[in-house]
């Protein structure tokens, strides 16, 4: 584990070089107008949510957050239509953790509207401490995978009845320190060291994404690491982390550049669809010499597990 830690060290300090990584970024990608576009952003009240969200706004897009607390997602709603002058921004309230829940809402979200061009799963949670749900499942895994693949996975339908659609999932760059484990998904057994898990579900978000983009391929699939972003989320879950690294941490506006790139340049979707993004860059999913590859049969066995947990709570 402490090899881990110091393996993400290393992972912050080489990857903070957005300023340098910033000077190839072609600026007319990002010059589009995004009026008749629908797009679902998931933790959309504060960092990279917001700032993804504040970005579409601007270009014309409609927007729909999804957020847990109803007060700070409003204030951000009402920041966002006042900055942008765009009053087609929209608030959802869903807690990702809640299983049942968020098929409930994405079945409700699929027949009170007609397209959603493009999702992007913003939504995480790094838990100090083991805690579980009214399902009894873990509750990170319940909101950075079950959610996710629940979410994204009954919004199919209605992403491809849509032009140009697109899912972006925003992992980290901590999940370079994890292989896929498909054996204790709820965090069982051994000591629970939230930061790990968080680490383990952002490889099983990438994991995720490269099966669900064979499986759904008129869909462009993406996940990306957002470099390490001074947001209040990291504030909370890892304090010595973000006082240690502040100086060198991105902003949101920094962290959301590659999922708005992804989200609406026409240069993001002439790469092939299922890959790991860093700085508007297709990048491994695998540090050099690493020992996190897994096979195609275990990477199938994550799906499958996932399919079987997320009818197990489908509303009939």
């Amino acid at each position: 584990r402490d090899d881990a830690r110091h393996t993400l060290v290393f992972i912050v300090s080489v990857q903070n070089a957005y300023l340098s990584a910033s000077k190839r970024f072609v600026e007319k990608d990002l010059e589009v107008s995004m009026a008749g576009r629908a797009f679902m952003i998931t933790g959309a009240n504060s960092g990279i949510g917001k700032a993804t969200a504040m970005a579409i706004a601007k270009r014309g897009g409609t927007v729909h957050m999804v957020c847990r607390n109803k007060d700070k997602a409003e204030e951000a709603r009402a920041d966002i239509v006042k900055e942008t002058g765009n009053k087609e921004v929209y608030v959802h309230i869903l807690d990702l953790s809640e299983t049942k829940k968020v098929w409930e809402f994405a079945e409700a979200f699929k027949r009170k509207y007609k397209a959603l061009n493009v999702l992007i799963n913003n939504a995480g949670s790094i838990m100090s401490q083991r805690d579980v749900n009214v399902e009894g499942l873990e509750k990170s895994f319940a909101t950075n995978v079950l959610g996710v693949y629940i979410l994204t996975k009954s919004l199919i339908p209605l992403l491809e009845k849509s032009a140009d659609p697109r899912v972006i999932t925003v992992s980290s760059g901590g999940m370079l320190v994890q292989k896929l484990r498909t054996g204790n998904l709820q965090s069982e057994r051994g000591r629970y060291d939230g930061t790990m898990v968080y680490a383990q579900h952002k490889r099983q978000q990438v994991v995720m994404t490269e099966q669900l983009a064979k499986t759904h391929t008129n869909i462009h699939f993406s996940v990306m690491h957002p470099g390490w972003v001074d947001t209040p989320a990291v504030a909370n879950a890892m304090p010595d982390f973000h006082s240690s690294m502040k100086e060198s941490l991105r902003t949101p506006e920094q962290g959301a550049d590659t999922v708005v790139w992804l989200a609406v340049s026409e240069a993001a979707i002439t790469n092939p669809s299922g890959r790991f993004y860093q700085d508007r860059k297709m990048v491994s999913t695998h540090l050099p010499l690493a020992w996190t590859h897994s096979s195609p049969l275990e990477e199938q066995k994550l799906v499958s597990l996932l399919e079987d947990l997320a009818k197990t709570f489908q509303p009939h």
